[in-house]
């Protein structure tokens, strides 16, 4: 990483009269960069890693009479890591933009398709997988000489001037320098940095030898798990990062060893994986992965680029890549914009949801190698495959067309009867027994008339129920008339209500055999007396409000209704509410009942800090948060059939500081299980209107994944799980049992007998209803193809 304190004017940089758009700027009294206006002419580089020199190579490539100049405080032959992978997409987009680089970087590759994962005792190996890989010393002299053969002038050894005064000398800065990047941190208050440390602890180091694989294997030790990422990166050397938990770190006594005794020990820990040879080292310190994420990535003529604006963990790939990938865009922005402010613009417009999509993913793998221990217990193949998946940029179809043979195996394993996807094998609650994996989530339609579900709900729900999923939800059904979110939602507190729940459900046994089901029960607590979603949700009512009741005294947003705090005596009349419904709910013959803990209603209230400050028997600790949730699903369990499952659905998190903490959430889980849920549906969220949500596709699977694995209870997903593909992920790693979907099964009703269909499914888990069968095919469409020519004849236009 590179410096940016002291050092003196760059040499070549323009004087104060040269800057373009005219007119003197005096550079000492210059706080701020200047704002960008013409195209770079003159460009200065911080940092002389890859990122930075590619910047530079294309920045000179693409015009010859630029002056570009890149400062790195380190030798030509100084480098930190030893190899660097990167994929055919950026191999691509190099060899377009600059194929002098790609043919020299091909020369040197080491290519390989396999993964191999090692867990007590056995090596499942899935192929298919691609990889190019080679040394970092190797890539930093290529792109010297790349720099040097343009005219780059390379400055080693040379601490870069501050990017404040040599912003005022060069029409454009880029800082590459690092995740410990000065630059950044000299416009903190701009780019509004967030830096993040993580629970484990790693080391690079290398063997000299090339796996034949991308190699992951797992140790357990005396002191806790620890893994070794290893992949090739030449004919005779291999990329070693060992990372375990930080207390495992510890208790290894890893803390208190020097370079030499940490390689030592960490061939030793790992001698089956390397043959009992060594390990050696480069300058290897152990250390945390740091998360980068900034809110700007440009001010005036001053851009970040690769590590210095964001980082994504090193187990979905190289952060040279992102880097790379950052240089080309950067590149091409300033070709195709007519000034620079439109092209750092630009450059940000694109790079930034890629690299937020990176950044989510890399989560997703980080949290999987953090909580590692979580599935040692799982069988041989299945673990493999939940690795490989962790991401969630793999998936059941992406490694079934990588390798069918592996994907075929961990299916069998998993029990898949043959042709059989994984979303389309049975599932058991209790006793009801779901023909595949699929439930259609409860949806808040807001369409009653007091409470009565009318035509609307019986076409909805009926739709959805011979659409094929397995279970049928409900919207959150109210308990009473002031526990409703609006005047539009659905309720079962009269016997008007439940007769008309009887149309609807009649209409499913009868019509769509074999789907079940299923009511949500609910109270709206201090989130009650609204406006219809489309008319402002969460809005008040013009007119006509009704009283709230909530634990706490506390409105939903500001300016809110402020609800009563419930007494004893009330908490008594609302719980007998919730049994009053769930009997009637049992008569309406609804085949599963949940009782909604979530999204910040009434009993969710009870469970969140945030929003229950209450100091009596129902306040305070988790288990006092916990008492009357627990008190209603005991109630409601007595009166709904012992035969019948009954679920919760949870807020595993609230998204805001001082929430309900996933640690919390896997006890709450836990607690419900022992009462007699037989699964716990788990969302996130919703329950203070200050939330901020890392959304993102299937954002909310790994507390589902937590709650399934800690608690031993079976779970429901839910959260953008969009596509079946998905869907067959999450079940066959087992992070969940049952997935539910929400807008999908708006988009689509028949969603999941299309996924059978585009699958080529054909089974029991997938029933098309009599008069529907003749669309269990794709309808033709119009002709797209056109006669291929017969014969081409070359170089005989004059016999034509």
């Amino acid at each position: 990483m590179l410096s940016s304190k002291g050092g003196a004017t760059p040499s070549g940089a323009r004087g104060v009269d040269q800057w373009p758009g005219g007119g003197a700027r005096a550079t000492a009294t210059r706080p701020h960069p200047p704002a960008p206006t013409g195209r770079p002419l003159h460009a200065a580089v911080i940092g002389g890693g890859p990122g930075g020199l590619y910047t530079a190579a294309l920045l000179k490539r693409l015009a010859p009479d630029r002056e570009v100049t890149v400062f790195e405080r380190n030798a030509p032959d100084d480098t930190f890591g030893f190899g660097v992978v990167l994929s055919d997409e950026t191999l691509g987009g190099i060899e377009h933009a600059d194929p002098a680089v790609h043919e020299a970087l091909k020369a040197h590759f080491v290519r390989w398709d396999d993964i191999d994962i090692v867990h007590r005792g056995t090596r499942q190996t899935s192929g298919g997988h691609r990889f190019a890989a080679l040394g970092r010393r190797r890539l930093l002299g290529i792109l010297h000489d790349r720099c040097r053969e343009l005219g780059v002038e390379l400055r080693f050894g040379t601490e870069a001037p501050p990017a404040a005064r040599l912003a005022t000398t060069y029409d454009l800065v880029v800082a590459a320098d690092g995740v410990h990047s000065t630059t950044r941190e000299a416009y903190r208050d701009v780019f509004r940095p967030h830096l993040s440390g993580h629970r484990c602890r790693y080391v690079w180091l290398a063997a000299d030898f090339a796996f034949e694989a991308f190699r992951f294997e797992i140790a357990e030790t005396e002191y806790g798990v620890m893994q070794l990422h290893g992949y090739p990166y030449a004919p005779d050397a291999s990329t070693v990062i060992v990372e375990m938990r930080e207390e495992v770190w510890r208790a290894a006594g890893l803390d208190e060893l020097d370079e030499a005794e940490t390689t030592a020990r960490c061939a030793k820990i790992f001698a089956d994986a390397l043959g009992g040879r060594p390990l050696r080292s480069n300058r290897s310190a152990w250390t945390t992965f740091r998360t980068v994420v900034n809110e700007r990535w440009s001010h005036g003529n001053v851009v970040l680029l690769g590590d210095a604006a964001h980082t994504a963990h090193f187990s979905i790939g190289s952060g040279t890549k992102l880097a790379v990938e950052d240089a080309l865009a950067l590149a091409a922005c300033l070709e195709e914009q007519p000034t620079l402010r439109a092209a750092l613009s630009a450059y940000e417009e694109e790079r930034r949801p890629v690299v937020a999509s990176t950044q989510r993913a890399a989560k997703a793998s980080r949290e999987w190698f953090e909580d590692l221990d979580r599935y040692l217990g799982q069988p041989p193949r299945q673990f493999a495959f939940n690795l490989l998946t962790r991401s969630r940029r793999v998936t059941h179809e992406n490694l079934r067309l990588r390798d069918a043979d592996f994907t075929g195996a961990v299916e069998r394993e998993f029990g898949c009867p043959p042709g059989t996807p994984p979303m389309f094998t049975p599932f058991r609650l209790r006793g009801l027994t779901l023909r595949n994996r699929v439930v259609v989530s409860p949806m808040d339609m807001y369409s009653a008339t007091d409470g009565v579900p009318g035509d609307f709900h019986l076409v909805h729900l009926g739709g959805r129920a011979l659409g094929g999923a397995a279970l049928v939800m409900t919207e959150m059904v109210c308990v009473s008339a002031e526990g409703r979110i609006t005047p539009g939602c659905a309720g079962l507190y009269t016997g008007r209500q439940g007769e008309a729940w009887r149309r609807i459900t009649d209409f499913v046994h009868a019509r769509a055999p074999g789907t079940a089901i299923g009511v949500q029960l609910g109270h709206s607590g201090r989130k009650g007396s609204t406006r219809l979603m489309w008319e402002g949700m969460d809005e008040p009512l013009p007119d006509g409000n009704w009283p709230l009741v909530a634990p706490s005294p506390l409105p939903y947003r500001p300016g809110g209704q402020t609800p009563r705090e419930l007494s004893r005596a009330q908490l008594t009349d609302v719980r007998e509410q919730f049994t009053a419904a769930a009997a009637r709910a049992a008569r309406a013959g609804f085949d599963l009942l949940e009782l909604h803990c979530a999204h910040g209603y009434l009993l969710s209230g009870f469970l969140s800090p945030l929003t229950n400050h209450r100091t009596d028997a129902y306040g305070g600790s988790p288990e006092n948060r916990l008492r009357f949730p627990l008190e209603v699903f005991d109630a409601v369990r007595e009166v709904w059939p012992s035969e019948r499952p009954m679920t919760v659905r949870v807020s595993a998190t609230d998204w805001a500081e001082g929430g309900t903490s996933a640690e919390e959430a896997v006890e709450t889980a836990r607690a419900f299980a022992a009462h007699g849920a037989d699964a716990i549906d788990v969302s996130t969220g919703q329950v203070v209107a200050g939330e901020r949500p890392e959304f993102g596709r299937s954002y909310q699977t790994p507390y589902a994944d937590r709650i399934r694995h800690e608690a031993g209870v079976p779970v429901i997903a839910v959260g953008a799980i969009s596509s079946w593909d998905d869907v067959n992920s999450l079940i066959l790693a087992g992070r969940t049992d049952l997935c539910a979907l929400a807008r999908p099964h708006l988009y689509d009703p028949h969603w999941t007998l299309h996924a059978a269909a585009e699958q080529g499914y054909e089974g029991p888990g997938a029933v098309w209803p009599a008069p529907y069968r003749a669309g269990s095919r794709p309808p033709r469409t119009g002709r797209t193809d056109a006669p291929k020519p017969r014969l081409t004849l070359h170089g005989r236009g004059q016999d034509v």
